[in-house]
């Protein structure tokens, strides 16, 4: 049974959420504000995303001055926002769309450019264009999973699931207000649907949700145990001069926070560092002394970094090799994933009290 629609909408039209990219009632949704928050959310909360997106609007207001921008300014402002991969994309995104002249209007042609994969090219189409399509993030799989009762574990269940939410839409409301209607099931999914603890009773799908009859709604989505995720040590070095230049460098420009900036220092491997190890890959001569330690959680593995700090007079063209110089009252400005941030503050702290 297709869940009401109009039930839906009523509640969305009382309760949406007050969103910095989300156009007010009335108001037509810019295409460019669209696709730029749909990739900052992915693997991102909303909470996190918006001081970033008004930022980045603040700064690249449109996606023509997004492509003409600089890619180390855009992976500047992207900073901290983590999965590097998608600024790299966004601003080839970017490049591409301001070539056609604007952004493609149907799914398939929102595919076809760099970085938009399937769920985001469905949710710029509907949100922005009104293509009658229904979008399908972590929010509408933990709707639809809870509707029909689906007990398979994700993320085996991932297809059944996508292929049930394509048919949410059917009814003659959804189709009549794509882009209210997409927006709704993420909003219910984000409030009332929550992954714990569901406020089933203010639901306006409770009559027909089929994981409340059974009682099982809050244990749905089910999902596989995860792997345990593995670890891995690296060190990195912050060394500064007298005038409070900081040695750094770019990553290569494939492979995780390819292209990015860090401070100098070791491959991340399984086993621990020694203090012997770590310093023969030291970048200049200098007293080190170990600053501390960061613990930083990617996807798919934790790092644990030790962090040697040093001060030096100055530095010579050797020095800095094929690094570059840059005052540390201007990294906060560099393109420094989180990663590197916390090494750049432990550092810079253990100077300072040193």
């Amino acid at each position: 049974m297709t869940p009401p629609a109009h039930a839906l909408l009523h509640w969305y039209d009382r309760h949406r959420r007050t969103l910095p990219w989300r156009c007010t009632e009335g108001e037509a949704p810019d295409p460019y504000r669209v696709w730029l928050s749909e990739i900052m959310l992915q693997q991102t909360t909303v909470k996190a995303v918006g001081p970033y997106y008004l930022r980045f609007v603040e700064r690249f207001p449109t996606v023509q001055a997004l492509a003409s921008a600089p890619r180390d300014d855009v992976l500047a402002a992207w900073a901290g926002l983590g999965y590097y991969s998608r600024a790299r994309n966004l601003h080839a995104c970017a490049q591409a769309v301001a070539a056609l002249g604007s952004f493609p209007r149907t799914v398939e042609g929102l595919r076809a450019l760099p970085g938009i994969g399937a769920y985001t090219a469905a949710a710029v189409a509907a949100i922005a264009f009104g293509v009658p399509v229904v979008p399908v993030d972590g929010n509408v799989e933990r709707v639809t999973a809870r509707l029909y009762n689906v007990q398979d574990p994700l993320p085996a269940a991932r297809k059944t699931l996508a292929q049930l939410a394509s048919g949410l839409n059917t009814d003659a409301p959804a189709r009549a207000r794509p882009s209210d209607f997409a927006q709704a099931l993420f909003d219910l999914g984000s409030s009332l649907c929550s992954p714990r603890q569901p406020a089933c009773g203010l639901c306006p799908w409770q009559g027909v949700c089929e994981g409340y009859a059974q009682g099982t709604a809050a244990t749905l989505p089910r999902k596989a145990p995860k792997a345990e995720r593995p670890v891995r040590y690296g060190v990195h070095f912050m060394v500064m001069d007298r005038a409070g230049n900081v040695l750094l460098r770019k990553r290569p420009e494939t492979g995780l926070l390819a292209a990015m900036t860090e401070l100098p220092g070791t491959e991340w491997r399984a086993t621990p560092w020694t203090e012997a190890e770590a310093l023969a890959h030291a970048p200049v001569a200098a007293q080190w002394s170990n600053a501390g330690a960061v613990k930083h959680v990617f996807t798919h593995f934790t790092l644990n970094v030790v962090v040697y700090a040093a001060q030096v007079e100055r530095f010579s063209n050797q020095d800095v090799g094929e690094g570059f110089l840059l005052p540390a009252a201007q990294t906060k400005t560099a393109s420094l994933p989180s990663i590197m941030q916390k090494c750049m503050s432990t550092g810079y702290n253990f100077l300072h009290r040193a």
